[in-house]
């Protein structure tokens, strides 16, 4: 394994020929520091000479920038592609599909990856196939470090942080969204519905080879969708990888007290809404457990492709969570703009930017955002323009007067 100084590259961002992988790069190309070595990485030379010339515009020093060669084919151009960076970013989904390969190479090199994924099964995969070798290598695996998990897994660590230490601890977040979802995200929900019993397999495989905290409890909760008088919307549970990343970060940090609780859900202000969502959610899992059906529903909806800037500027998205303990009880907001696209292109540059330049916690495997980069990407975040905000604390006795 190369050790930093040797390596060639910074970041290398593998992808960037999509939809969100080049709102990723422009990001990049804005906002990496000027001493930033970073490089473009895909199979097609062509695309990748478009995205590069697309970025000079923005930055002219980016004309001369790496373009690399990588494959998901080829596990030798990844090989080489890990072993040249010190952070490896990759858009390329499905993940299920198509992201192993580059998890392999990458912990096998010590590099430090991160992704967009929102597939639950793809991380408890990768967990038991590659947390080994990279804890040994020393890489730190992130996924999920978009709109899937970010602003939950930091967002609920911010709401802890304002609660008192050593006492047990209840959090539930409500996220509501004006936006649209990518194509990948799309496709990956779709797939993930399709394939319940893998899903199930891999995770009760990760759970024996996982360590469980001592003397600490750890645990998610969510009632079935109901009235919530402390948000003032219908609540609806939300089955995402969200609510699972915040559960490891919880069991990896001491910090979120010796029992802590958390539920994860959607927030809708009307009945007749909730009602419709059960049951097109409902309907979707049963055609996409179809594989006809399924492929026809896929082909309808494209990846590598998303709506214009003047729609995404009208696009935002805030969670809200409570949180309780210690005779203490604390409001707290995460907001910010177009969850699909543009802020998760902020929030997964950020990250690479964090893992590559900040002084973050030392600690290999595969790890959450929150235990990796916590408060150096929450500061990167706020500077950014994603806002963490306390809207109201108060004490228990307080509030029943």
């Amino acid at each position: 394994m190369a050790t930093d100084a040797q390596r060639t590259h910074d970041l290398v961002l593998f992808g960037a020929t999509g939809f969100t992988g080049g709102l990723t790069a422009e990001y990049l190309a804005r906002n990496a520091p000027a001493d930033c070595r970073w490089a473009l990485a895909g199979r097609n030379q062509a695309k990748l000479e478009a995205v590069r010339s697309r970025l000079a515009v923005i930055d002219p020093g980016l004309a001369a920038m790496p373009l690399l060669h990588a494959d998901v084919t080829d596990p030798g151009s990844l090989n080489e592609v890990a072993g040249s960076a010190r952070v490896v970013i990759t858009t390329v989904g499905p993940y299920l599909e198509y992201g192993e390969p580059l998890v392999a190479a990458c912990a096998e090199a010590g590099t430090d990856y991160l992704d967009l994924t929102g597939e639950p099964e793809f991380v408890d995969r990768m967990y038991v196939e590659h947390h080994q070798r990279a804890s040994e290598t020393g890489a730190r695996i992130v996924h999920c470090s978009g709109f899937d998990s970010i602003p939950y897994d930091l967002g609920v660590r911010f709401t802890v942080l304002q609660l008192p230490e050593g006492v047990p601890l209840r959090v539930k977040g409500m996220v509501r969204a004006g936006g649209m979802f990518s194509g990948g995200t799309f496709h990956s929900a779709v797939n993930a519905m399709s394939r319940g019993r893998q899903m199930k397999q891999v995770s009760s495989q990760r759970k024996k080879m996982e360590a469980r905290p001592a003397r600490r409890r750890v645990r998610l909760s969510a009632r079935p969708p109901h009235r919530d008088s402390d948000f003032g919307h219908w609540l609806v549970p939300l089955p995402t990888v969200d609510p699972l990343v915040v559960r490891r970060s919880a069991a990896a940090l001491d910090r979120y007290g010796p029992d802590f609780e958390y539920a994860h859900y959607a927030g809708v202000r009307r009945l007749p809404v909730v009602v419709g969502g059960v049951v097109g959610v409902g309907a979707l899992a049963a055609v996409a457990q179809v594989p006809p059906l399924r492929n026809l529903l896929l082909s309808r909806v494209p990846q590598g492709e998303g709506p214009d800037q003047a729609r995404r500027e009208k696009s935002w998205f805030a969670v809200r969570f409570i949180g309780e303990g210690g005779g203490q009880r604390v409001t707290t907001e995460v907001s910010g703009g177009d969850p699909g696209y543009d802020e998760t292109a902020k929030m997964l540059g950020e990250a690479g930017l964090c893992l590559a330049f900040d002084d973050n916690p030392g600690m290999s495997g595969q790890v959450t955002t929150a235990v990796a980069m916590g408060e150096h990407l929450t500061e990167r975040l706020v500077r950014a323009g994603i806002r963490f905000e306390v809207l109201e604390k108060e004490t228990v006795q307080a509030r029943a007067e």
